[in-house]
């Protein structure tokens, strides 16, 4: 359990920022297809290499930086858009990767693949994305200014003469790098809830970036210590749990989150109505 925790907790640094931007960028769902992306090459080491930690991360490492680039440059030489061509690298890579990994592996280890093993992290594992997690964050800083600006305005930043596609390829590599890492801890199919469940609840609280990033980090930690107790006492599995607590901060921000939460906004119709009606009454 102590592992587990600190292995989630790392992850949690990381991805929560990352989904903050790829809120900001309106693709939220880019992180899914990234996270399955990854999945033929972690198959490929798998096949390999059998349950080696290096072999997987290079093979995942490999095919998501070549998927984010082929997907981009689809939507670059075609008339599809982005959003569009990552869902269809996203579903071969899905399929490619389970029956890669069903070839030669059992039902267990396509699990540990999926759904990852969060309760038997070992000591390289931890290193990978406490090392992950350090670098990214180390990266994010650096950049944070022009990435929060390619983000709003790519065409303003690119008429500065900056690199915005430099940018822009620096954040797909910090993603890809930070799923490749997660899924030794919540899997393929789980590593983007940590990251996306977060950080779209941070933007019920807070308005600027960096808050969000912060608060996004604080609520992925939270979630998995909450979501580590629950699978213990429970005796239910750990990653879903963490991915369900995240999922119930989330609901809780949709509902009382003073940034656009449904009660902040049946107050502001309320308030409205009165202010109507008193209109009415004096005319």
């Amino acid at each position: 359990m102590r592992r587990a925790l600190a292995g989630a907790l790392a992850l949690a640094f990381a991805a929560g920022p990352l989904g903050v931007f790829l809120v900001l960028r309106r693709m939220s769902l880019m992180g899914d297809a990234m996270a399955h992306a990854i999945l033929p090459g972690v198959a490929v080491g798998f096949l390999t290499a059998g349950l080696s930690l290096s072999a997987m991360t290079i093979g995942g490492m490999v095919t998501g930086l070549v998927v984010a680039m082929l997907a981009g440059a689809v939507a670059r030489l075609t008339p599809q858009r982005e959003d569009a061509s990552f869902a269809a690298f996203y579903l071969v890579s899905l399929g490619l990767g389970v029956l890669l990994v069903s070839l030669r592996g059992s039902n267990m280890d396509l699990i540990h693949v999926l759904f990852g093993t969060v309760l038997g992290l070992d000591d390289g594992s931890l290193l990978l994305v406490s090392a992950t997690s350090t670098v990214t964050l180390l990266a994010l800083a650096l950049i944070f200014r022009p990435l929060v600006l390619e983000c709003l305005d790519p065409l303003f930043l690119r008429g500065e003469g900056k690199a915005g596609s430099v940018i822009h390829m620096v954040f797909l590599v910090l993603l890809v790098m930070t799923l490749v890492a997660g899924f030794q801890v919540l899997g393929t199919l789980m590593v983007v809830g940590i990251m996306m469940l977060p950080a779209t609840a941070a933007r019920f609280w807070v308005r600027s970036v960096g808050r969000q990033m912060v608060l996004a980090a604080a609520i992925g930690s939270f979630s998995s210590y909450v979501g580590l107790l629950f699978s213990y006492y429970a005796n239910v599995p750990a990653s879903p749990s963490i991915i369900l607590s995240a999922g119930a901060v989330y609901f809780l921000s949709v509902f009382f989150g003073p940034l656009g939460g449904l009660l902040q906004a049946a107050r502001q119709a309320h308030a409205r109505h009165q202010r109507l009606s008193q209109i009415s009454e004096r005319l």
